[in-house]
């Protein structure tokens, strides 16, 4: 009889420790018992009532999902081929094990086509230089789906976008004719700078010779510092405005004809 008793209290302990669990801090599990949702479990160690509870272990950590690349049309007719990387984390596993047959697998295909059509809602350069907003609008859309999933979406990022050959040529020519355009008017700002500045200097040395003859010994003591043999000639300024006095002056008539 005692025998018996002991196998029995044996057989009592292995079967109540049968029903221990544990889960890591990132862990939880989903318990049905008898095949209906009980509820969610841990993290640490806890008890399940053995041959009628069933546990599903769930990871509740960050996990990322490469979208392989897609190839779409942009607003503006333009075929091209864009890929990405999803965060999203289960925030409610009970929801993430009962409300879709392979949370992983929904998630993915879900950030598959959302960002084939969100890209194609968008001309070609949009998608080049605002990805931010083509990734929020991702993110928002993948995120109001899976929510009544218990998976929250943390972060969409597009990272390549592949161009047509012969849309990259005409891109670069562009780019180039662009820098070429803001080349010259920068240089005909310049020039037009230049322009007034010198009229400006015009002015002020018609009002005052001796600063003519100032600029002149400037020049000559720059060229002197130089190592070179140019020889010049200087010509007094006097000259040159009688010279310039006489060019203007009209030449007076005579009458040759016979008394």
């Amino acid at each position: 009889m005692e025998g018996l008793v002991g196998i029995f209290a044996a057989g009592m302990f292995l079967f109540g420790f049968s029903g221990l669990k544990s889960d890591r801090e990132y862990q939880r599990g989903v318990i049905f018992r008898l095949g209906r949702l009980k509820g969610v479990m841990g993290p640490g160690v806890y008890w399940v009532v053995p041959l009628m509870d069933q546990k599903m272990q769930i990871d509740v950590r960050t996990r990322t999902v490469d979208v392989e690349p897609q190839e779409t049309v942009t607003a503006d007719s333009v075929t091209i081929r864009v890929n990405a990387v999803l965060y999203y984390r289960v925030i409610d596993p009970a929801k993430a094990i009962t409300r879709v047959e392979s949370f992983e697998t929904a998630v993915y295909q879900i950030a598959l086509t959302t960002l084939r059509n969100v890209v194609g809602q968008h001309m070609l350069d949009d998608v080049l230089q605002s990805r931010d907003k083509i990734n929020y609008r991702v993110q928002e859309i993948v995120d109001e789906v899976t929510g009544s999933w218990g998976i929250a979406i943390e972060r969409v990022e597009m990272k390549d976008v592949e161009i047509p050959q012969a849309m990259q040529r005409a891109m670069a020519k562009e780019a180039e004719a662009l820098r070429e355009k803001r080349a010259r008017l920068i240089k005909a700002a310049a020039e037009q700078e230049a322009s007034a500045k010198l009229a400006e200097a015009s002015q002020m040395i018609s009002k005052d010779p001796a600063a003519l003859e100032l600029r002149r010994f400037q020049m000559l003591t720059e060229i002197g510092a130089e190592n070179n043999t140019t020889t010049i000639i200087m010509i007094p300024s006097d000259f040159l405005k009688s010279a310039a006095t006489f060019g203007k002056e009209k030449p007076i008539a005579t009458d040759c004809s016979d008394p």
